[in-house]
């Protein structure tokens, strides 16, 4: 089967915004004008095709990018729809590493929100071009042209407007392509099928004629034949505008914006003509770098007769065909059934089926040629970041960064029976997502997993119920604590143990002094002339570490402190690793407790979107929280609130600043640093925690 679209007709996109702004419903309209559907699925509905688990519909938000494929202008479309939602940040951050352009998506009412900032950002770190979509331009207080002013000052871009509106709230009636100098109206009755195009209405010459101006201004400060003839004042024809716009957004110099309605289903094949203008094919890439097997940097090239190179970015299981992985192809062609080397691994696997997918529904295909995207069957040993290659050209590609994740609770399941569906369903749903952490506390016997947020662990919960019928009673979420130490002791300690024959001897003097935050742990051998013999040093180390993890203060891990061995001594017949371990233990717990021990905590920051009238009550809550305001912006009519809060005082706050605002607010977090709990609280977590393990 041979490759149906040539690689310079290919376009790997994704669609990334503050949640609210419109992401799926402007996907479903693509889909429906592309001809993928023939029913637009609108989310207040909850019959949306991207948003397909259960969970996305009943919430209305986007939990999991959904990948599709569809064509527009004889132009292959590989989409990726990514949510918005903080918690599901890592399904932004493992698609834009895949993707070759990516449409930034603002609310003509909200402007920057503060996703908007974070998802913008993980563009500009894997160099992705994109375009910008002002959607709701139908919305009361929608405002284009103060959104492109968001645009180029908060968050650094070069947005140049290449489509304006034709009105604005309830009289927004279409737009104008400052391209091809027309007006564009959609037909109403056909769902915004079909459109026309007319003249630019009388009315608006002026302000078309300054936008025009702007457009081939900043196109021509980034072009030097565009700059010649603007010179000259010699006229510019539209494909030599658009070009130059599309190299211009090649080379991150300009973003163009383009707005419309999604739900008046007005401006997307615009959006469309975009995409397929100004954004990316494969080969207009550099080549994707990689390392090969000496650790010396090689390079692959986008072509099918290439050799193999292929990202595993995503890991789903799927109830019907099992575990889904899906994969880039950079260089060379994955096809059906031929065995594969996993670099990453260094294991030998081989190709089962191969599907191109639509959400959760699938198109099975012989083969995945250079620059596309799809799913494989049968790769049963790869996770998420593993490189897929050929055994005689290995090459291991730079792999995905993760997040660590900032809140954990205890699951437990109800029915002893259970214990096997919960291992196999917690196993399934940690290959899904690395921000999923699963650990066992062999203390309590508790499973503790570990997520980006409330939702997040929400959600995976709910999962756990419905898709792999383990019903499971979760305790209240535990935050991170951290311990460490504020002053500087020295500690000289023996164990002795006489039991009758051989004994236990050892004898260690150490001292601890505390790091700068983030340092974490060092260990430090002083001792000198063979006080302690070298076999021995290693066990003292461990004495250290197997404290540090359950902590000497409150129980929490230790951090930021280095720990010095000065001196000591042994016993030819009664000394052993295990005696020094016990011995430094002992010495590390005393020492640390007179080292001034202090608790530190997790401090997140937060930005609170909200009406003016409910900006007072909101403020008040987050400094009940124990939080320190950072800062006041206005964002169109709304109020931006910025402040510190400690994690451990934000559970719950969803609902609050729901029910503060009459569902009108909303706001993101993000965690910041880790900072000392203030002294008066310190007993009552340690008592909460003591409370917890009788």
């Amino acid at each position: 089967m041979a490759r149906e679209y040539p690689l310079d007709r290919v376009r790997n996109i994704g669609i990334m915004a503050h949640i609210d702004a419109g992401k799926t419903t402007v996907s479903e309209r693509i889909l429906f004008y592309t001809h993928k559907s023939h029913k637009i699925g609108e989310v207040h509905d909850g019959e949306t095709q991207l948003d397909w688990m259960e969970q996305e519909r009943e919430r209305g938000i986007t939990i999991t990018s959904a990948a599709t494929t569809t064509v527009w202008k004889d132009h292959m479309i590989n989409l990726i729809d990514t949510p918005g939602h903080v918690d599901f940040t890592v399904e932004v951050e493992r698609s834009l590493r895949v993707l070759d352009g990516v449409i930034g998506l603002f609310c003509a009412v909200g402007g920057v929100e503060p996703q908007s900032e974070t998802v913008w950002r993980q563009a500009e770190k894997y160099s992705v071009p994109r375009v910008a979509f002002v959607n709701k331009m139908d919305r009361p207080g929608a405002d284009f042209y103060n959104v492109v002013g968001q645009i180029q000052k908060e968050l650094g871009a070069n947005a140049v407007p290449v489509t304006i509106p034709i009105g604005a709230e309830e009289n927004f009636a279409g737009i104008i392509d400052l391209v091809d100098d027309v007006a564009v109206y959609y037909d109403e009755t056909d769902q915004g099928m079909t459109w026309r195009e007319e003249p630019i209405p009388a009315a608006m010459q002026a302000e078309v004629r300054k936008w025009k101006q702007n457009l081939l201004e900043k196109v021509s400060e980034v072009n030097d034949r565009l700059l010649e003839k603007f010179m000259h004042e010699e006229p510019i024809g539209d494909r030599e505008l658009s070009a130059a716009i599309r190299e211009a957004t090649l080379k991150h110099l300009v973003c163009p914006v383009m707005c419309g309605s999604a739900f008046k289903n007005k401006g997307i094949q615009r959006l469309l003509d975009a995409v397929v203008s100004y954004l990316p094919s494969p080969i207009d890439l550099p080549p994707t770098l990689g390392l090969g097997p000496n650790g010396d940097a090689i390079e692959r090239v986008p072509r099918d007769d290439g050799r193999l190179a292929a990202l595993a970015f995503k890991v789903v299981a799927d109830k019907h065909v099992g575990k889904l992985v899906y994969c880039r192809v950079y260089s060379g062609t994955l096809a059906a059934g031929s065995p594969v080397y996993n670099s990453t691994q260094e294991k030998d696997q081989r190709i089962g089926r191969l599907l191109r997918m639509h959400a959760n529904r699938q198109e099975q295909v012989d083969a995945l040629y250079s620059g596309e995207i799809g799913a494989v069957v049968g790769l049963s040993d790869t996770v998420t970041g593993d490189t897929i290659c050929s055994r005689s050209a290995p090459i291991v590609l730079e792999a995905i960064e993760f997040p660590a994740p900032v809140l954990s609770i205890a699951v437990s399941i109800t029915d002893r029976k259970d214990r096997e569906k919960l291992a196999h369903g917690l196993n399934r749903l940690a290959e899904e997502d690395p921000t999923f952490i699963v650990t066992a506390d062999p203390e309590t016997e508790e499973t503790v997993i570990s997520g980006m947020g409330e939702l997040h662990l929400e959600i995976l919960v709910d999962r756990l119920r419905r898709e792999f019928g383990v019903q499971v009673v979760t305790g209240p979420p535990q935050v991170a604590y951290r311990e460490t130490i504020t002053g500087r002791t020295e500690i000289n300690e023996k164990y002795v143990k006489q039991t009758g024959g051989r004994g236990q001897y050892a004898h260690v003097v150490m001292r601890l002094e505390p790091l700068k935050a983030g340092e974490g742990f060092e260990f430090v051998n002083k001792v000198v002339s063979g006080r302690i013999p070298k076999e021995y040093i290693p066990a003292v180390e461990r004495g250290v570490v197997d404290v540090m993890k359950k902590g000497a203060f409150a129980g929490f891990p230790v951090v930021d402190l280095r720990v010095t061995l000065l001196d000591g001594s042994y016993h030819d017949v009664d000394s052993s690793d295990i005696a020094f371990r016990t011995c430094a233990a002992h010495a590390f717990r005393k020492a640390f407790l007179k080292s001034n021990p202090q608790l530190l905590e997790p401090l997140m920051s937060v930005n609170v979107v909200t009406p003016e009238d409910s900006a007072g009550s909101i403020m008040g809550s987050l400094c009940n929280r124990r939080g320190l305001i950072s800062g006041m912006d206005q964002q169109g009519n709304a109020k931006v609130i910025k402040a510190m809060v400690p994690l451990a005082t934000m559970f719950g706050y969803a609902t609050e600043v729901r029910n503060q605002s009459q569902g009108r607010a909303n706001f993101t977090m993000h965690f910041e640093h880790y900072e000392a709990v203030p002294f008066a609280i310190v007993e009552e977590i340690i008592a909460a925690k003591k409370a917890r393990e009788e």
